[in-house]
Formats: structure tokens, C-alpha cells, sequence
């Protein structure tokens, strides 16, 4: 349980103390700021501690951000700060060192300066009286501050008067001194280094007020706002697709209201958004008419879903580890199962779609590699402008392009509504088609976009996005040894140098009758095609697209040395294994963005990098038959699977896995 300090006895009729326990705040009450540095210390040291002005008056929901967020180490708002076990040590320094300074008048401050000549502290049209420095911190250090005068509304309590008797510093002391206590030890905090968050509120109260008059205006305040109507509005995403926005959003949020008043977990929604989307495919899977019908109505309730658990998380602030994973790989495995099911739902019907099923993930997977892999690289690049992103943010000045330009990238909204519809209407066939053109326009045009930004743009990458970049292109354990060896190369060569591999070991793959030795010497030439790329750190101005070009290569190769074998089973077990590696690739993405970096170099080294699996399927194709082949590509699949799913979740389970939520929508 978290504990609240609350630096002294709220004014009567205040609901402070109740609200803070529905938080799930054990309320502690403490006379002086000595007292209150004594019990934020006994508190253990795996709790959260938050140090509340008695004083407060404010929403509900604004203590709930101010006060629960789980992402931050430290947060604060006007009245109250808290801190999570990382930040207890910094917050406790900083109520010892208010406590020092108020009994020595000739102290620093504890936010780090002195006290200035005069203290006012405007609470709507009402203000304190000033009062010197000087004489404040006096009045201070002996603790008889008139802090709770008739003008509060209250006098001093039995408490205030025993911490004055024993010489203790009280909290309203600090208040007339300095102001609001909490402000006081966040600002120090911040001094300390200690990065304090402080939440964005729009609408919502959180106030501090000196006198009854102020009270009485900072509380007509809280009533004239629609708490609860901020709050489902701030569930939602600030930035969000068309369809999601104006389709979605605007009853999925009264869903995830209803979850959040029967203590249904985000995580408990995310499984049933997967569930929900596993019986879709089902439902494609039996070749149906009703089964299509019934597919397309389920995919939409599990887009539904997919919506509220994120919704749930900012509704309720109950963000995690474990739902950072979830929901970042929960999308993909649903929309790749779905593919599976309608391509074994078009072959009951006598059609064989799994070379076009396959198409779609791969271009799919592609997309999104060279999303991250151009944020990765631009992440923290300095001087990163260009005309290109002026001229962006000049239609963006438009309005309606917004909408139309977020449409036309064909995001998750966009695209699963497409889908659900042409499953009911249509044939598999035909859902395919649609989403390699829809999903092939939608890659050229951002990826053209972002290849424009970064030739016009003077952006200096930092040494993190290089090796950001690194960690994307899976260098394994042939062509890592080959790099080190090289001499970088200047330029756009690094660049040209994984696209000519790419494009020979493709192109020998797709071109050449199965069981052909080319592949092979192909992926022989691709080893040291890729070596060379990444010989050098990836810092010049479209390196961003070696990644990407790698991925393109991997999942071509497959794709085509499966296609080449002609026997049943082939295509599908290239499914699996290009479902297998493209989650050991999305895992890649969501560990670089949660800054904890790459996976360990052992799995890269297992799993044998792009050139080595490359190299390993092409030696399958050359020496085995169709049907051997097929069973070699099963059992690939099953390793790495196997072996990336272990650590995967091996690491996300653990403790420092770090929560990822992904405010935008991927592509």
C-alpha cells in the first residue's frame, strides 16, 4: 500500500483524508515538517510515499495524476508530491533540509535559494498578507506561524500545539514562508537531480488556498468542472487515427469505464481483445459465408477492445510492465493470426492465398520496421529540420489534411476496418489484394516522405541513434566478426552495399528453379555485403534504411524459396517462421524504446542473425527436396520461437523491464 503524508489536520468539512484512501493511500497526519520527514522514513521502503498540504482542494482525479502514475519516480502538483521507492531518498534529503532551514533563519531554502523579501501566495482574487522574509522565517523557526488564524476557518489543533511546544517546525509555517510545502520539496527534488513529472491537468483543480475566501471560490471551482467527463476525455488518445477517433473512441471509452467499475485489469482487456481476435480468425479459418460474416464482427469488437485496454490504463492510470508488453505485441499477433485464418479459410474453398497472406505480413512488418527505424534515428538528432517537415507542418496547419494524410498511411483503424468488411463481403483473395495495394501505396508514401526529410534536413545523429540502428539490423555472428574487420565506408555507400546483397540473394531466391546452388552463393556474397554495411556506425543521412532493407531481404528470401517448392505445407511453414523472427524484431523495437537497448548478444547469436538464417534456409533449399524443406522450415520456425518467446518473456516479466506505452498508432 502507498502511504500520504498530510503535513498537518485538514480544515473541517474537507473530504482530503477519504479521497486520498480511495486512492489506496494509507493517511498518515504529521504536526511538523521534523515529524513528517520521521514517518516518511518508517515507511518501507518499497511503498510509495506522497507529502500532502492539509490545505488542498481539488479534484479527485487530479490527485490520481499527480499521485499514482506508476511511470514516474517523482510527480508533483500544486499541494502534494510523491515519490516512488527510486525517488524516496532524494524527496526524504528534501523535507530534512526544509526542516534545517526553517530552524536555522539564516539557511538556503530547501529548493536551493533564499527566501525572498516578501512572501505572497495569490489564490484566486485572494492573497496572503506579504510578510518579510526575515520575520517569516523567525516566526518559522519557532513555530508559532499564525498559520491557522480565524481566516482559515479553523484553530490550531491539539497537535499543532504540541509540535510548537517541543520546538517542532510546522508545515504551515513553511507555507506562510515559502509557500505550499510540496512545491517546495519537489522544486529540491529537482535540485537534487531528480527528475519531478508534473502532469498536465487542463481543467482540473489542484490549489492551495490561504484563506477562507479562497477556499470557499478554489471549491466552487471543483464543482463547476465535469470531473468524470475530463476524465474519459483525457482516456483517449491525444492523436489517434480517422476511423479510431470519430468510429471508436467515442463509446469504446464508456467501455472502458465499465471495466474500470467492476476492477477489470487493462491486461484482463488485452487478453480478451486477443481471444476475441483468435476467434475471428477462427471464424475466417472454416470458409464460410456465416464464418466471414462472423469474422468481420468479431475483428471489429476486438479492435473495440484493443481500444478500451489503453483507454482503461489512462482511465484508471494502471500502466504496467506486463501490459506494455501486451499490447505492443498482442496488434500484430492478432492481425498475423487473422491472416492465417483467411488463408485457411480461402483453401477449404479451393484457393491457395498463403503466398499473398505471407506478402501482406511481410510488407506489413517492413512498414513498421522503417517507422521505428527512422524515429529510432531522429530521435535525438540535433539540427533536425528541413523543408520537407516545414512544408508537413504547414498542411498540418490545414485541418482536414490531417485527417486525410493519417488516412491515407492506412493505420491499424483504417486498416482492420478494410478488412473486417471485405471478409463479410467479399473473398480472401480479395482482402489480400486490397491490403498489398492499399499497404504498398501507404509504405511509399511515407517512406518517400521520410527519405525527402532526411536528404534536405542537416541533422547531426547522436551516438544512441547509432547504435539504436545497430541493434535493428541483427547483425549476427558472421557478418558481425566481417564488420569489425572492414574499413568503414563513406556516404550512402553503407546503404548501397545492403541493398545490392539484398537484391542479389532476393533476386537469386525468387529467379532461380528451387534446389539451385545461387541462392547460396548469393547469401555467401550477402554476408559480406551486410559486414560492409554496417562496418561504420549508421550516422549518415539515410542509414536508417539499412535495417530496414535487411528485414526486406530475411522475409524475401523465405517467401520465395517457399513459394519455389511447390508442395503443400511450404508457404505456411514460412508463415511461422516469418511470424517467429518478426517477433524477435518487434521485441527488438519495444526493448530500444523502453531505453533498456538491444536483446542479450546471446540470442542474436542463437537465433544466428539475418545473414545466418539466411544462409541456413538457402543451404536448406539447395540440399534438401520440397518436401524436407518444408519440415526444415517447421522446425526453424519451432527453435526460434522457442528460444525468442523464453527470453522475451523472461525479461518483460522482470522487474526492470520498463513500461512502454505507445501513445501514437502504428502504421
Amino acid at each position: 500500500m502507498s502511504t500520504a503524508i498530510l503535513t498537518g489536520t485538514p480544515v473541517p468539512g474537507s473530504s482530503l483524508e477519504g479521497d486520498l484512501r480511495s486512492l489506496g493511500f494509507d493517511v498518515r497526519l504529521a504536526s511538523g515538517v521534523q515529524e513528517a520527514a520521521v514517518q516518511l522514513a518508517a515507511v518501507p521502503a518499497a511503498e510509495r510515499v506522497a507529502v500532502v498540504d492539509p490545505c488542498f482542494v481539488g479534484h479527485v482525479h487530479a490527485l490520481r495524476l499527480g499521485l499514482t502514475d506508476p511511470r514516474f519516480p517523482a510527480a508533483a502538483i500544486p499541494g502534494a508530491v510523491t515519490a516512488r521507492p527510486e525517488a524516496r531518498a532524494s524527496l526524504l534529503r528534501a523535507l530534512r533540509q526544509s526542516g534545517q532551514t526553517l530552524a536555522d533563519p539564516s539557511a538556503p531554502s530547501a529548493s536551493g535559494g533564499s527566501a525572498p523579501s516578501t512572501v505572497a501566495h495569490p489564490i484566486g482574487d485572494t492573497a496572503a498578507p506579504a510578510v518579510p522574509g526575515g520575520a517569516a522565517r523567525e516566526q518559522a523557526a519557532r513555530g508559532v506561524a499564525d498559520a491557522w488564524s480565524p481566516a482559515h476557518g479553523s484553530t490550531p489543533s491539539a497537535a499543532h500545539a504540541s509540535a510548537a511546544a517541543q520546538g517542532g517546525v510546522r508545515a504551515d509555517a513553511v507555507r506562510d514562508a515559502y509557500g505550499p510545502l510540496p512545491e517546495q520539496l519537489a522544486q529540491a527534488m529537482e535540485a537534487d537531480g531528480t527528475a519531478v513529472h508534473r502532469p498536465e491537468l487542463g481543467s482540473l483543480v489542484a490549489a492551495v488556498p490561504t484563506g477562507l475566501e479562497a477556499r470557499h471560490q478554489a471549491r466552487a471551482a471543483v464543482e463547476a468542472v465535469d470531473e468524470e467527463d475530463v476524465r474519459l476525455r483525457s482516456a483517449v488518445k491525444a492523436r489517434d487515427g480517422f476511423f479510431t477517433t470519430f468510429c471508436i473512441s467515442p463509446y469504446s471509452r464508456y467501455v472502458a469505464r465499465w471495466c474500470a467499475r467492476r476492477g477489470l485489469t487493462p491486461n484482463q482487456v488485452t487478453t480478451a481483445s486477443l481471444l476475441t481476435a483468435l476467434l475471428a480468425a477462427a471464424g475466417a479459418a472454416t470458409g464460410t459465408r456465416a464464418g466471414f460474416i462472423a469474422a468481420g464482427l468479431l475483428l471489429i469488437c476486438s479492435f473495440v477492445l484493443d481500444c478500451a485496454d489503453g483507454q482503461l490504463a489512462r482511465y484508471s492510470l494502471q500502466y504496467s510492465t506486463m501490459g506494455a508488453w501486451l499490447d505492443a505485441t498482442f496488434d500484430r499477433a492478432k492481425e498475423y493470426a487473422y491472416y492465417a485464418g483467411l488463408a485457411l479459410g480461402a483453401a477449404r474453398g479451393g484457393d491457395d492465398v498463403w503466398m499473398l497472406a505471407l506478402g501482406a505480413m511481410v510488407l506489413q512488418t517492413c512498414r513498421h520496421i522503417v517507422d521505428f527505424s527512422f524515429n529510432e534515428a531522429n530521435h535525438d538528432a540535433t539540427g533536425n529540420t528541413s523543408p520537407t517537415a516545414a512544408l508537413s507542418d504547414r498542411l498540418d496547419g490545414l485541418g482536414w489534411t490531417v485527417w486525410v494524410r493519417r488516412m491515407i498511411v492506412l493505420p491499424i483503424g483504417e486498416r482492420w476496418a478494410m478488412i473486417a468488411v471485405l471478409t463479410a463481403v467479399a473473398t480472401p483473395r480479395i482482402v489480400f489484394y486490397a491490403l498489398l495495394v492499399g499497404c504498398g501505396f501507404a509504405a511509399c508514401y511515407t517512406t518517400a516522405g521520410r527519405v525527402l526529410r532526411s536528404l534536405t534536413r542537416r541533422a547531426r545523429r547522436t551516438p544512441r541513434a547509432a547504435e539504436a540502428l545497430a541493434d535493428l539490423a541483427d547483425t549476427g555472428p558472421l557478418a558481425g566478426p566481417a564488420a569489425r574487420r572492414l574499413p568503414g565506408l563513406p556516404g550512402l555507400i553503407p546503404l548501397a552495399a545492403a541493398a545490392a546483397g539484398a537484391a542479389a540473394v532476393t533476386g537469386a531466391a525468387a529467379l532461380t528453379p528451387y534446389g539451385s546452388v545461387w541462392p547460396v552463393a548469393a547469401a555467401v556474397l550477402y554476408v559480406l555485403t551486410s559486414a560492409a554495411a554496417v562496418a561504420r556506425p549508421l550516422t549518415g543521412s539515410l542509414d536508417w534504411l539499412v535495417p530496414p532493407v535487411f528485414r526486406a531481404a530475411e522475409y524475401g528470401v523465405i517467401l520465395a524459396l517457399a513459394a519455389n517448392a511447390q508442395v503443400n505445407g511450404a508457404l505456411p511453414a514460412a508463415f511461422g517462421l516469418v511470424s517467429a523472427v518478426a517477433y524477435h524484431h518487434y521485441d527488438t523495437v519495444y526493448r530500444i524504446r523502453g531505453g533498456t537497448g538491444a536483446p542479450p548478444q546471446w540470442l542474436v547469436r542463437a537465433t544466428g542473425g539475418h545473414e545466418g538464417r539466411i544462409l541456413v534456409v538457402t543451404l536448406a533449399a539447395a540440399l534438401l527436396g520440397a518436401a524436407d524443406f518444408t519440415l526444415a522450415l517447421a522446425v526453424l520456425a519451432g527453435a526460434v520461437a522457442l528460444v525468442v518467446l523464453a527470453e522475451s518473456i523472461r525479461f518483460w516479466v522482470s522487474s526492470g523491464a520498463p513500461a512502454v506505452h505507445d501513445e501514437g498508432e502504428p502504421a
